[in-house]
């Protein structure tokens, strides 16, 4: 049985001691995110016995968005206006999964991250471990039943803004570790979202709304991407679950 953490409050999960993600530095494909610095940082945990990372001591934990009135100031500080363009969209725009420790890409690391008890092997891929599903309140046994989701999905983030991008930016926004942009959840829940928002899709986990409204305005804002009217709608409703 897989303990859930307490999503509201913090939303921490703890990370193998097999993997030693931030003791070392990223390769050259992984580049540095190019967004504006925020007021927000997100310390993180306390690390427990057997999950530190190696020369970090501290636990790696998913980024936690910042506080809600923090956030309610982001989202009123967004452009509202329609959707852009799909013409030219796809997702090689955006390199994803680059090398980021050794050998392990971006999904191993967030898989590693977000699970207990992860095992990996030579090559950085999990062969066992439990993962816990935010999205819809699920536990996972096995990482080919984990994917690793987009908090703003790619192709959302071309219709917002991305499509006006350089590489550079496109693969720091698809391989953001920093920010909670990245998160493991259960494939069945990734694929039911797709590319759609919040006002066309939301967590059939309503307890996870406020992190989830958190997360998405923030990357919104860290990225300077726009909303719609619809979108600005459901984020304020599920902002106020937060409440």
């Amino acid at each position: 049985m897989i303990k859930k953490p307490m999503w509201r409050g913090l939303s921490a999960v703890a990370l193998t001691a097999a993997l030693p993600l931030l003791a070392t530095a990223p390769t050259a494909d992984a580049a540095p995110s190019p967004v504006r610095a925020g007021t927000w940082s997100s310390a993180p945990a306390v690390a427990a016995p057997g999950a530190l990372a190696p020369s970090a001591g501290r636990r790696v934990v998913f980024p936690e968005p910042p506080p809600t009135d923090l956030v309610r100031a982001e989202l009123d500080k967004l452009t509202v206006e329609a959707p852009h363009s799909m013409a030219g969209y796809s997702r090689a725009m955006f390199p994803h999964w680059v090398k980021q420790y050794g050998e392990c890409d971006t999904r191993e690391v967030v898989l590693s991250r977000d699970g207990e008890a992860v095992t990996q092997d030579s090559a950085c891929k999990a062969f066992a471990g439990s993962w816990y599903s935010a999205y819809d309140d699920k536990s996972i046994d096995s990482a080919s039943k984990v994917d690793i989701d987009h908090m703003v999905p790619l192709a959302n983030g071309w219709r917002s803004g991305a499509d006006t991008w350089d590489t550079t930016k496109r693969r720091a926004f698809a391989n953001d570790l920093d920010h909670s942009q990245l998160i493991a959840v259960s494939a069945s829940s990734n694929r039911s979202k797709g590319d759609q928002s919040p006002d066309q899709w939301a967590p059939s986990n309503v307890d996870y709304w406020c992190t989830y409204s958190r997360a998405w305005t923030h990357i919104k804002s860290l990225y300077g991407l726009s909303i719609t009217k619809p979108e600005k709608e459901k984020l304020i409703s599920m902002l106020n679950t937060c409440d």
